[in-house]
């Protein structure tokens, strides 16, 4: 596959209410989109780095240098010594983006986007490249950090009445047992919950996590750092509410670390913190093999975002509801035809690639800057 150019699209996206969580508040996401262009077809990729390097190291403006800088160019060089009968794909992408170091949203945004040009021109979709089992997936929400429990509540009851299937609230010291003591009391103990912590305690903490057992959890997400398996052990055991990773897992190699040291028991998927989707695929492989549940976790994509996800969720080990909230959760207006919940799920997409595209007037009317890279 030749790739003639690669063009770089920020774009301003306004939520529909404030997001916030134990690292900082959203109000509007700076988009960083990837666009591969082939003789036969074009590809999309969007890079899931945040305005800052809150969540994690990455960060959009430092994402699109890398891309600019070094990955790009290392996709050039490495297309043009291959061999004639080899082939430019997205394993390919990823072998030519090895040497660089860390930045594995920007990589996964570029392996996305050539991987998606690939299959638009092959007319295969992405559910049935990755291995998708299902023709639709459950849908969870993930409920932001609020300024007062009846808010919370208020904020819940409309995403249940929705058809949500699962509820994730976000938590932080100070934050935590009331809201969810109170949600609990409000929708009963048959409503699917779990928390995400966003690594905002400490292993001193673990007494006060304890109190969550009493609420009959799915899960409490990333409790502790992101860099730190050895404690997250350690407070498996203190606590009965089962132990998710997200931030702490950024490779196969990682899911791997965590399994063996008893780290965590659930895992959550997120295709750009771990470097793309062939890597997302490998992690749910290996918990699979080892009796792990996986789930995808969302970074408040687009519709293009949104279809690669709702699509790695259709695989088989996604046992679990995934943050794959319809378009309207976040954005009144979305760059691809909106996602929409029908009886708690959304369906996957069956077109070739990601099966959507941008609306060309709404992606000119939020696109702040562009750029050609031309190979």
């Amino acid at each position: 596959m030749e790739i003639t150019g690669v063009e770089l699209r920020r774009i301003a996206m306004p939520l529909v209410t404030p997001f916030r969580t134990s690292f900082g508040t959203e109000t509007t996401r700076d988009v960083l989109l990837v666009r591969v262009v082939t003789p036969d077809a074009e590809g999309w990729g969007e890079c899931v780095a945040m305005a800052e390097p809150r969540y994690s190291s990455e960060y959009a403006d430092g994402a699109a240098d890398a891309l600019r800088r070094f990955l790009i160019p290392a996709l050039s060089r490495y297309a043009a010594g291959l061999a004639e009968l080899a082939e430019l794909d997205a394993h390919a992408a990823g072998r030519a983006m090895e040497p660089f170091k860390g930045h594995r949203m920007a990589k996964a945004a570029l392996e996305t986007a050539v991987l998606d040009a690939r299959l638009r021109a092959r007319g295969e979709s992405f559910g049935s490249f990755l291995g998708a089992a299902r023709d639709r997936v459950p849908c969870g929400v993930s409920v932001g950090i609020m300024d007062s429990v009846p808010r919370l509540l208020d904020a819940v009851a409309g995403y249940v009445e929705e058809g949500y299937v699962r509820i994730k609230l976000k938590i932080e010291p100070g934050w935590d047992v009331a809201p969810v003591r109170a949600v609990r009391e409000r929708f009963g103990d048959d409503l699917p919950l779990q928390v995400d912590a966003n690594a905002a305690y400490s292993l001193a903490d673990a007494h006060h996590l304890a109190r969550l057992d009493a609420f009959g959890l799915l899960l409490v997400e990333q409790p502790l750092a992101d860099d730190d398996l050895v404690q997250h052990a350690r407070l498996a055991k203190l606590l009965r509410t089962p132990i998710c990773l997200d931030e702490s897992i950024e490779s196969a190699a990682h899911a791997a670390a965590a399994i063996s040291l008893g780290s965590c028991s659930i895992v959550n998927v997120k295709p750009g913190r771990v470097g793309g989707y062939l890597e997302a695929r490998r992690i749910h492989d290996l918990c699979r093999a080892h009796g792990v549940a996986v789930w995808c976790g969302g970074m408040l994509e687009t519709g293009l975002g949104r279809a690669a996800n709702v699509a790695l969720a259709a695989l088989p080990g996604f046992t679990l509801p995934g943050d794959t909230s319809g378009s309207g959760r976040y954005y009144a207006t979305d760059i691809t035809p909106p996602f929409v919940l029908d009886d708690g799920h959304l369906a996957v997409p069956t077109g070739p690639g990601l099966g959507v595209s941008p609306v060309p007037e709404i992606l000119d009317e939020v696109t702040v800057a562009t750029e050609w890279i031309a190979l």
